[in-house]
């Protein structure tokens, strides 16, 4: 069935669904055996929560591959929707399957965020699939807005796979929408209904970033920039990695590093795995991780992993998304074997 149709009534059941957690607890003996400073510790139930937060790069990164050669209209807005609450309904069931602690504060950002996104997709699909589409029937090719909205949006993806969304200048990209692009030119009816679109969509977010900037500033603490992770033969890299610290040594040869948080996180890991170090510790938890990664429909998993949730690359059919969750110290293993597997890493979620 296609992924557009069956989209709201999976949405509609999602949010139907039971979403209560049981309360977990950590064991009083692997806490004591910690080697991160307790202000770099965080939940292992963060690995899991961040995966709907980062489905809303995902997201955005399909759709600016999609609009570099083809309009909105074609954009499945609302497979997307039911992806992000599918995503996020599987990540409750495989909390209270694990027996993760609450976390409620991040529970309600991931709301906020969702439903946020869902009435912004909501919007844009009523109408690119009405206004955008018979604008976009008057011409052939892409105008120079589209060109120019396509641009925006991929800084938009580079922008937040490192900082928060309503960090981004959409201010200025609403200026060089009116000064880069002409006026008047071929395509007159289109020109200026993308104009109008995307200076609506630009004025919009500007204006609830900055309310969302304000709020988020008052309500959380500022995120710890690193994260912290013990390797034993970390050092048999001829060039180890640049942005890796090492904040520890220990007489057995493990280390204690400090490497970059979020998106940079990824490339010190499979920099240092493939140089043969293996992984004890992460953001003080020595039990699993969550990793992304993407291949043909129906690949095989690699070993020792277990799959928590396939899902479709709606835009590029024939290819999925694997959802890996990874023993901590099998991290290293899985990360060299995934081009023998046939997968490509998409994200590591480091808590």
């Amino acid at each position: 069935m296609n992924v557009c149709r069956m989209a709201a009534a999976l949405v509609l059941a999602l949010l139907l669904s039971g979403t209560s957690l049981a309360q977990g607890s950590a064991a009083a003996g692997a806490q004591q055996q910690i080697l991160a400073a307790p202000a770099d510790r965080r939940g292992e139930e963060q690995t899991f929560l961040t995966f709907p937060e980062w489905f809303l790069v995902f997201s955005p990164a399909e759709y600016a591959g999609f609009v570099r050669t083809r309009t909105p209209d074609g954009f499945c807005f609302w497979g997307h929707i039911g992806q992000f609450w599918h995503g996020y309904a599987t990540v409750i069931h495989e909390l209270r399957v694990q027996h993760e602690p609450k976390n409620w504060g991040y529970h309600v950002m991931i709301v906020v965020i969702g439903v946020s996104t869902t009435v912004e997709y909501g919007i844009r699909s009523a109408y690119e699939t009405t206004v955008g589409r018979i604008s976009a029937a008057t011409t052939d090719e892409l105008t120079p807005e589209d060109r120019y909205g396509a641009r925006v949006a991929q800084e938009y993806v580079d922008f937040i796979r490192i900082r928060p969304w309503y960090e981004f200048d959409f201010l200025s990209r609403l200026k060089g929408l009116w000064t880069q692009t002409d006026l008047i030119g071929p395509h007159l009816l289109r020109k200026w209904e993308r104009r109008y679109a995307l200076t609506t969509e630009y004025l919009v977010k500007a204006g609830y970033g900055r309310l969302i900037n304000v709020g988020t500033r008052a309500s959380y603490d500022v995120p710890i920039p690193t994260t912290a992770v013990v390797a034993e033969h970390w050092p048999v890299c001829d060039h180890p990695p640049a942005d890796v610290q090492v904040l520890k040594e220990t007489a057995s040869g493990a280390a204690l590093l400090a490497l970059p948080r979020y998106e940079p996180f990824r490339v010190p890991v499979v920099a240092l795995a493939h140089c043969g170090a293996v992984f004890r510790e992460i953001a003080g938890n020595r039990n699993i991780i969550l990793l992304s990664t993407v291949g043909a429909t129906n690949a095989a998993p690699p070993p020792d992993t277990q799959v928590m949730m396939r899902q479709p690359i709606i835009t590029r059919p024939g290819n999925e998304r694997l959802v890996l969750i990874v023993p901590v110290d099998r991290l290293a293993q899985t990360l060299v074997g995934l081009d023998t597997d046939g997968l490509a890493l998409e994200h590591i979620f480091d808590y």
